[in-house]
């Protein structure tokens, strides 16, 4: 690397070709191969690199100068040298090289004219400019630094003029006489600091003094104009005279070249200043004409007049609205001849053709009643709601405004204009479910096995609104047993919070609040009825609805169906196989045939379980099925005994026998 990244060098541009500049090596804290091996220089047509080894063995490199250096062509020369080291892989470091040309006299001063040429009248007053020369140096500091005087003149020619050794500026220092002297030839020189010299003349012609100015009179001036005026409408006329005479009373009349107006000569002396063009005042609206008249006179007299031409306007632009289109935002709810904003546009005629008047155009929806939403003020563009806006009805619509002057005829323009509703929490959240109005209570089920988290059920809500004024989150505000539930706030599901136990209550009543993001926030609560059960011995299930009973059947609940069906059938085979006994017991030779059935018919709600299709009054089973349910499970099990057992041993057997399976 090098210490010194940007090397400055000064060479003369005077240096001979071959000679030697030496630089700093650059620096590398390695050794011996991995320290730098090598410089290169960036191509040039001025310097080459060369390489010289240093009593310690280290290189450093100098510059060769290869070509002359010309400060005037190229006042500095920039190089980049590169150092590269002997590692692997090998790295380098770079400088820049700046050489800055340093300047020798090698340039004389040279004039811009070899010869410079005047008219002076004879009556010029003293110390006024005759001419002023000038001359350059390409050399720089003291050698371009030049002085100005006069080389070789008479003794004249000094009493008239002087020169100023600065500025080159020629004075009359003396009066001019154009009888006695027509002309001066004044040598001239230029001397820079190094005593290089340049030369130069001036040819002072003296000429004869034109002492009578042009006159202009205006005969007829037509202003204003109007802006459709055809080309060639005659503006003004005017005549010249001059009261010399030969050259000195001969003129030449003309105006500014950047106006749409023309001079045309009628007869001697005459002129009439007409339009080229049609005019445009919107473009410029005044036109200062300036009327120049100069003789032909040695020197030349001019004389100017200004006349003003003011056009008048005609209706030729249309009205302009600033923006083509234009959104206004209006929060719903407004109240009525709220200014919910403004359009504009600007017309470039004057006057009446410029005073706008702005109405609504018919909507391109039909449907859309435009006349009662909004209304323009005629004369400023305010636009104005006539009503209260609904952000759930309509939401955005859009019409068009046109801005229509008061010239002859009228023109105007049109805008589109888009009207952006914005929602305000104006719509309370409406729970969809669980329905609330219902006539019977919606109850979900919850069997006392469920773990903590389970899935009671979720209540489901909308929100008119839009944005976060429709963000719902749901809270738990009240509960029969608090901590046994839980709502999570997002999505409305309702959870159990911990296991459950017997001690906590069969019904449970839950008061859910949802709640939406506005603000300020609106709110609705919903009422959640939860059961508890614990198996199939409860006395009430509520009937589930059709989506509950497409479901499938819990596995547990299965299994505990088949094993109470399994154990009930083998009660019932053992109970008819007892009563079976008994009877033929007391019947004799009444049973030779089988066992006789009681006469008469069942009650609805008794099953007959017996081998005959009958059983006795006294062990009657009522069988109630839960209605709706999916698993068929039962409600509960019991003998109906509608008339007590006969007083005597074997019946009293029999009913220990009973009331030894839990039957009463």
């Amino acid at each position: 690397m090098f210490l010194d990244k940007d090397i400055l060098l000064k060479i003369s541009e005077g240096a001979a070709p071959g000679t030697s500049f030496q630089m700093e090596s650059a620096q590398d804290l390695d050794v011996g191969k991995n320290g730098v091996q090598n410089y290169t220089l960036s191509p040039n047509p001025h310097f080459h690199l060369k390489l010289q080894d240093s009593e310690e063995g280290r290189h450093y490199p100098e510059l060769v100068l290869d070509q002359s250096l010309d400060r005037e062509k190229e006042p500095e020369v920039r190089l980049t040298l590169t150092a590269v080291d002997g590692g692997s892989p090998p790295r380098s470091g770079t400088a820049v090289v700046r050489v800055l040309v340093l300047d020798i006299n090698d340039n004389a001063p040279e004039f811009d004219r070899p010869v410079y040429e005047v008219q002076v009248p004879e009556n010029s007053p003293l110390d006024s400019s005759v001419v002023k020369v000038s001359a350059t140096d390409l050399d720089a500091g003291i050698n371009g630094e030049l002085t100005y005087s006069f080389s070789h003149v008479s003794r004249d020619i000094r009493k008239t003029f002087e020169i100023h050794p600065v500025t080159g500026e020629v004075h009359l220092k003396g009066p001019l006489d154009f009888e006695l002297i027509q002309s001066y030839t004044i040598n001239i020189q230029a001397i820079d600091g190094g005593s290089l010299s340049g030369k130069s003349a001036i040819l002072v012609r003296v000429v004869d003094v034109n002492d009578n100015p042009p006159e202009i009179v205006i005969t007829s001036l037509t202003s204003p104009i109007p802006e459709n005026s055809s080309p060639e409408m005659v503006v003004a006329v005017f005549s010249l005279r001059d009261q010399d005479s030969g050259d000195n009373g001969r003129m030449v009349c003309s105006i500014q070249d950047d106006l749409p107006f023309i001079l045309k000569p009628t007869f001697k002396n005459f002129f009439t200043l007409v339009t080229e063009k049609p005019l445009d005042r919107e473009s410029r609206a005044e036109y200062n004409v300036t009327i120049t008249v100069t003789d032909m006179g040695t020197p030349r007299l001019t004389t100017q007049h200004h006349i003003t031409v003011l056009v008048s306007d005609v209706n030729d632009n249309a009205p302009a609205f600033t923006q083509t289109s234009y959104t206004l935002f209006v929060p719903e709810n407004n109240s009525p001849a709220l200014h919910i904003g403004s359009v504009s546009a600007t017309d470039a005629d004057a006057g009446a053709n410029a005073q706008l008047t702005y109405s609504l155009l018919p909507p391109p929806d039909p449907g859309l009643p435009l006349a009662s939403l909004v209304s323009v003020n005629a004369d400023n563009g305010h636009l104005f709601a006539l009503r209260a806006l609904d952000y759930e009805a309509l939401q955005a619509f859009e019409f068009r405004v046109r801005a229509t002057d008061r010239g002859a005829p009228a023109l105007s323009g049109q805008a589109l204009v888009r009207v952006r509703v914005l929602d305000a929490n104006d719509n309370a959240p409406f729970v969809l479910y669980p329905p609330q109005n219902g006539s019977a209570p919606c109850t979900e089920l919850v069997p006392r096995a469920a773990e903590p988290g389970y899935l009671v059920g979720k209540v489901v809500a909308v929100d008119g609104d839009s944005g976060q004024n429709a963000w719902l989150s749901y809270q738990l505000l009240r509960a029969t047993e608090p901590g046994l539930f839980g709502v999570w706030a997002h999505n409305g599901e309702v959870r159990t919070a911990r296991p459950l136990s017997e001690r906590d209550a069969p019904r449970h009543r839950l008061l859910v609040l949802v709640k939406d993001n506005g603000e300020p926030p609106l709110s609705a609560s919903v009422t959640l009825h939860v059961l508890l059960v614990d198996g199939f011995s409860q006395p009430y299930l509520p009937a589930r609805d059709a989506a509950a009973d497409a479901a499938p059947a819990d596995p547990l609940t299965v299994y505990l169906v088949v094993a109470l069906a399994a154990v009930s059938s083998l009660f019932l085979f053992s109970l008819l196989a007892l009563v079976a006994v008994r009877l033929c017991r007391r019947s004799g030779a009444a049973w030779a045939g089988g066992c006789a059935a009681p006469e008469g018919r069942f009650p609805g709600p008794l099953v007959d379980v017996s081998g005959a299709g009958t059983l006795s009054q006294s062990y009657q089973y009522e069988v109630c099925l839960t209605g709706g349910s999916g698993t068929n499970e039962f409600k509960f099990l019991k003998p109906v005994i509608s008339n007590l057992l006969p007083q005597n041993p074997e019946r009293e057997e029999s009913h220990t026998f009973l009331n030894g399976f839990g039957f009463n």
